[in-house]
């Protein structure tokens, strides 16, 4: 596993890239350090969930101290991060009223949706395929690939709430 610290620079690279001219998807050209305010919190949401990898799982939890269950991570990182208070539990994050996202549309601070057989789940995509959040007790904040078979079979959605 690489270290933390390089891992997130070359993330952080990774999700402020605002593309070329003329690349297909890619937003309007914009000039180093003239990203929007969204494209910023998302990096600063992208940085605090990486940053929180290893935290223990706590059903209930909302803080680094004491643990996290997949809500209280989101929520956290959101206010923590971007200065968003999001609902607290999974379900009111699910009906939230914000711009559903096309799994090949995903960027870095969107919310990736899941409803395995155990209820619903929220995690936060950080890019290239992977997303962090608390998975379960006995387990600690974690990095994920959306292609793996779990999460691909319970893949529900993706919204996003910086925009």
């Amino acid at each position: 596993m690489l270290p933390l610290i390089p891992l997130l620079a070359v993330l952080a690279a990774c999700a402020s890239s605002p593309g070329q001219p003329g690349d297909p998807g890619s937003r309007s050209a914009r000039s180093y350090g003239q990203a929007t305010a969204d494209s910023r919190r998302a990096n600063e949401v992208l940085v605090r969930a990486i940053s929180l990898v290893g935290t223990p799982y706590r059903y209930g939890g909302n803080t680094p101290a004491g643990g996290f269950d997949c809500s209280g991570l989101v929520g956290y990182v959101f206010l923590d991060a971007a200065g968003l208070r999001l609902p607290r539990s999974t379900s009111e994050l699910m009906d939230l009223k914000s711009r559903r996202i096309a799994r090949d549309k995903l960027q870095p601070g969107d919310l990736v949706l899941f409803t395995p057989a155990s209820g619903g789940h929220v995690g936060i995509y950080v890019g290239e395929g992977r997303f962090v959040h608390a998975p379960s007790s006995g387990g600690t904040v974690r990095m994920d690939k959306l292609d793996a078979p779990y999460w691909a079979r319970a893949y529900s959605g993706a919204k996003r709430v910086l925009d």
